[in-house]
């Protein structure tokens, strides 16, 4: 029993523990569907003119319009209650129950959960399209310059983000704490892997390890569940120090997800008809993570080339240049029109196509690399989300379900030989703890499917982001070949009046 605080109808008076567990099967982020309020109400068993009769006295008429507070719904809690035992229902009944305890009604909560569980099924943010997804959030990840720390030097990345507007300092080990928690707390959800770690690195390996923190995070921080959780808001908002300590004191005991789910109970009602299908989806995922893998590949070793170009092109051209500050002796009959010839090297090594090699392959691995890398880190997360329930909870089940035909086994090898009743009930005793256990975990099995299939959905809209990629990079060559074709035009225009055209090779062929 508590008390209830004191409204402006609603009096202090002892609530039996039935009303806050109604509230919580009722309520979802501390509001109540107007179509679950009236499931309940018709599972009281009252007639028509009760109900509204109720429904007028907490001023619920219009539940569309007027919010189902707790105090109303315990209002109506007390008086179907009150309308079952018979009584004439009225507002004086609340009002008189001052310092007494309120009655306890008669209400299958069953349907109402189940109801509960569809809409909440129906509105899940599942089949976002991708541009409904880049909406959430937008996180920047900077590495901070100077390194830290008196003997064991680390580096610090300043994350941003625009949801909450925030901005902090976070370690590499901060982002490995978050990541165990949430896989504690979302075993059944796609939690990507994180870059490795190095203790000796160089700038080479920390920006690739930032670029790879930074689509961790963001996939993190775009999830429809995950992101949602409390603790992804105080990784991208504490300002304290030691995150990764913090984080872990205040979200280490908190339970998985299935244990807070409200529809952990029902969710192998609200698969799909063709949920059958999840292990089709789930291997052509796992194909596309080797295709993605090679095509990732094979974009950064084209960037890495155009970076190579970039830095050759550059020591070519002032090799170039050094060809112009050559002084030769005009007496040298064999070689005519060197000064000439020097003012085109100058021209020459003067261009800036170096630069525009190394701006494309910036672009391209900020348009191309960078993208296709975010969908290969998701395909990779469901290729490991399936790993990790083939090997662990179904594993489990198999393992409760062979203890339970060992101990079902002994009770009946005990009944045989005439075992007393106090040791058959022992065993008795621990199939039924096994049978719950079994029962759980079955549970458990059809929520993860139901994890799985809208995690599937989520992997299926970031696959839709291949055509943007494709597009993008048939735009970005074309763009690059046309400057850099112009480029060199104009570098031939500039230099062709002091190269001599005339000349042959002598003894070449």
């Amino acid at each position: 029993m508590r008390l209830v605080e004191r409204s402006s109808y609603f009096y202090r008076a002892a609530v039996p523990q039935f009303y806050g567990q109604a509230y919580d099967i009722c309520s979802s982020n501390g509001s109540i569907h107007p179509e679950v309020f009236h499931c309940l109400l018709s599972q009281c068993k009252l007639s028509t003119s009760q109900t509204q009769n109720i429904l007028s006295i907490c001023n619920l008429k219009d539940t569309s319009e007027e919010p189902i507070t707790r105090t109303n719904f315990y209002k109506t809690l007390a008086l179907i209650a009150w309308g079952q035992q018979g009584k004439q229902l009225s507002d004086k009944l609340l009002s008189n129950c001052f310092q007494k305890e309120y009655p306890t009604p008669e209400i299958d909560m069953a349907p109402i959960k189940h109801l509960k569980a569809q809409l909440l099924a129906k509105n899940k943010p599942v089949g976002f399209s991708y541009s409904t997804i880049t909406q959430m959030d937008n996180i920047n990840i900077h590495l901070v310059p100077e390194k830290k720390g008196l003997f064991l030097k680390y580096s610090e990345y300043i994350v941003t983000s625009r949801r909450f507007d925030s901005k902090v300092t976070r370690r590499y080990n901060d982002f490995v704490a978050l990541k165990e928690l949430l896989l504690n707390r979302f075993p059944y959800r796609l939690v990507p892997s994180l870059p490795p770690k190095k203790i000796v690195s160089d700038a080479h390996f920390l920006e690739s390890r930032r670029r790879a923190l930074h689509r961790w995070l963001t996939l993190v921080s775009r999830h429809p569940v995950i992101s949602l959780d409390s603790m992804v808001q105080f990784f991208l908002t504490d300002q304290g120090p030691d995150c990764q300590y913090r984080i872990r004191d205040i979200f280490g005991r908190v339970p998985d997800e299935f244990m807070t789910s409200d529809v952990a109970a029902t969710a192998k009602e609200l698969l799909p008809p063709d949920y059958s299908q999840l292990a089709v989806s789930s291997q052509n995922l796992r194909n596309l993570v080797n295709i993605v893998g090679k095509i990732k590949h094979l974009t950064d070793e084209n960037v890495e080339r155009l970076t190579s170009a970039g830095r050759d092109l550059e020591e070519l051209l002032t090799q170039i240049n050094n060809l112009s500050t050559i002084d030769i002796e005009q007496t040298q009959s064999h070689l005519e029109d060197w000064r000439q010839m020097q003012r085109g090297f100058s021209i020459m090594s003067r261009t800036q196509l170096s630069s525009k090699l190394s701006h494309h392959a910036f672009l391209e691995q900020n348009e191309i690399c960078e993208k296709i890398g975010l969908l290969l880190d998701i395909l990779i997360a469901h290729k490991d989300l399936c790993e990790r329930l083939e090997k662990g909870l179904h594993n489990d089940h198999a393992s409760a379900l062979s203890k339970l035909l060992a101990l079902k086994k002994k009770k009946i090898q005990g009944v045989i030989r005439g075992t007393d009743a106090e040791s058959v009930e022992h065993l008795e005793s621990k199939m039924f703890t096994q049978e719950n256990v079994i029962t759980n975990m079955e549970l458990r099995a059809d929520f993860s499917l139901y994890c799985v299939h809208q995690e599937t959905q989520l992997v299926y809209a970031y696959l839709g982001t291949l055509s943007d990629i494709m597009q993008s990079f048939l735009k970005l060559k074309i763009l690059s070949h046309s400057e850099l074709h112009d480029a060199w035009t104009q570098v031939q225009v500039s230099t062709q009046q002091y190269f001599r055209k005339d000349i042959q090779g002598n003894g070449m062929s």
